[in-house]
């Protein structure tokens, strides 16, 4: 039981999970493309199927735009500031993408259009770890794994990378020994995925004692099926017992 009540305001980041680990596919809401991509190093390149972005590469053969790995820091930085829908799928090298057959090239517009893929998708000549599919409108992203676990990882990294700028490693005037960092091992993360697979939030925070310390509330949300009505309750939310809690020491 939560000692104190605590406001939105008190937590270091909200994020809401809702694992379909038979379909291999996980909606969030409360990441960005920002957040993603960093925590996830296998991404390399990602065509891109839908989107607003004016500065990437062309692919003749499908006519799609690309990222590559050396664009991507401009592609992240400009990601905050477009406001419409973005898709896309990771992949190799553009060789590969230049072997895609029309009847892939279609399957691909299909996912953008409907979130979801015509038969899989993951194609084998791209290599792809992931598909894609952010709305700002609703407030969520939803993701296919081709490793359902790449999902905790993501998780995990993402708090890891919040935990160390809370706690200033890297900053000249509050340097601290990294060995002595608090970790969130994705394993961990693995064993509360019951509850994700109903629909839960994750909410981070600092302990007060001891110090160096951060915790994980999860509270399971079976009832939300829109992920932006997570976000309008979530002050009344936070009144509620969390299921579990997460130390991370």
């Amino acid at each position: 039981m939560a000692k104190k009540l605590k406001s939105a305001e008190d937590f270091m980041h909200h994020l809401y999970i809702h694992m379909n680990d038979v379909d291999h596919f996980v909606i969030f809401s409360g990441i960005s493309l920002k957040q993603f991509l960093p925590a996830l190093e296998s991404v390399k390149n990602v065509l891109l199927l839908k989107h607003a972005y004016e500065d990437g590469s062309f692919n003749m053969h499908t006519q799609f735009d690309f990222v590559s790995s050396e664009e991507m820091q401009g592609f992240l930085k400009t990601e905050q500031d477009l406001k419409n829908d973005l898709c896309w799928i990771d992949f190799t090298t553009e060789k590969n993408v230049d072997t895609l057959t029309p009847l892939e090239q279609a399957e691909l517009l299909y996912f953008s259009h409907k979130r979801e893929p015509l038969t899989t998708p993951f194609i084998g000549k791209l290599q792809n770890r992931y598909a894609y599919y952010s709305s700002i409108s609703d407030k969520m992203t939803k993701v296919y794994f081709r490793f359902i676990g790449d999902s905790e990882l993501l998780v995990a990294n993402l708090f890891n990378q919040m935990i160390k700028e809370k706690e200033g490693v890297g900053s000249f005037w509050r340097r601290k020994n990294k060995d002595n960092l608090p970790v969130m091992d994705p394993s961990t993360l693995r064993l509360y995925r019951p509850f994700v697979k109903e629909g839960a939030l994750l909410s981070l925070y600092k302990l007060d004692k001891p110090s160096a310390h951060y915790g994980i509330e999860i509270r399971t949300l079976a009832d939300y099926n829109f992920p932006d009505e997570v976000w309008d309750d979530l002050d009344e939310l936070l009144k509620l017992s969390y299921d579990e809690l997460i130390q991370i020491s």
